[in-house]
């Protein structure tokens, strides 16, 4: 199944996208020292610049986000991961500063308040955050930002930067989570239990994404997540065109 997205062929209508476009049709090659628009110069090349990006992935747990994140990364070498932190305990398989940032709830309270992060949610009972400091730093180096946030997460996100890309990766079925989630062999049976009794809550705001990317075949659905990348940076919104 191909990847489905809920954007306009055009892009934003409105906002950060549509402002950047429009300075584009201003000057559509740069300006000159002078301040006024640029004209083409036939003895020198283009020069085409890419702005950077903020790629939003959610899903169900089991959906298979981290292994598509990983394989993203290697894939595409200027996506970089945005490492959340967060109050959960550390996993046997985890290492800190890898996944995550682990810290007490307390210091992690300490940093909300100080506006320490783009969004932060508390999903099954344990507190999650993106560091904004990161994430800005990322962008302005013309690199895509990959948060892997739960559905709280990305709309808090989309409300924040609506300039970002979302991407809602799907399962195959709910049984299909389920084989995941015991296979992956890290939770207890009933933290087990309790994400998949979260899970149709939670695939059910897919409809509130740009895209959608069935993950019922590893190769496949990073070949989709690829090609979405590709082509939202090479938005015209997004690109740079000097000599």
């Amino acid at each position: 199944m191909a990847a489905v997205s809920q954007r306009d062929r055009s892009g934003a209508a409105s906002g950060p996208a549509a402002a950047r476009r429009a300075a584009r049709a201003e000057a559509p090659f740069g300006t000159g020292p002078d301040g006024r628009p640029a004209a083409v110069d036939p003895a020198r090349p283009f020069r085409f610049e890419r702005e950077g990006l903020l790629l939003v992935l959610s899903g169900p747990s089991g959906a298979g986000k981290g292994t598509l994140v990983e394989r993203l990364m290697a894939a595409r070498p200027e996506c970089v991961f945005s490492i959340s932190s967060t109050t959960r305990p550390r996993r046997a398989t985890e290492r800190e500063g890898v996944q995550y940032e682990f810290v007490s709830r307390e210091e992690f309270l300490r940093r909300r308040d100080a506006g320490h992060f783009l969004e932060w949610a508390e999903v099954h009972d344990h507190l999650y955050g993106t560091p904004v400091s990161f994430v800005d730093d990322q962008i302005h180096a013309g690199r895509v930002v990959v948060l892997d946030v739960d559905v709280q997460g990305g709309a808090s996100v989309r409300r924040a930067r609506p300039d970002s890309v979302s991407v809602f990766i799907f399962p195959p079925s709910v049984e299909a989570l389920r084989a995941r989630l015991a296979q992956r062999n890290t939770d207890r049976p009933e933290v087990v239990q309790t994400r998949l009794g979260h899970a149709p809550g939670e695939l059910a705001q897919y409809v509130h994404y740009d895209y959608l990317v069935v993950n019922d075949d590893l190769e496949q659905a990073l070949a989709r997540l690829v090609a979405i990348v590709d082509a939202e940076r090479a938005r015209v919104s997004r690109t740079r065109v000097t000599q």
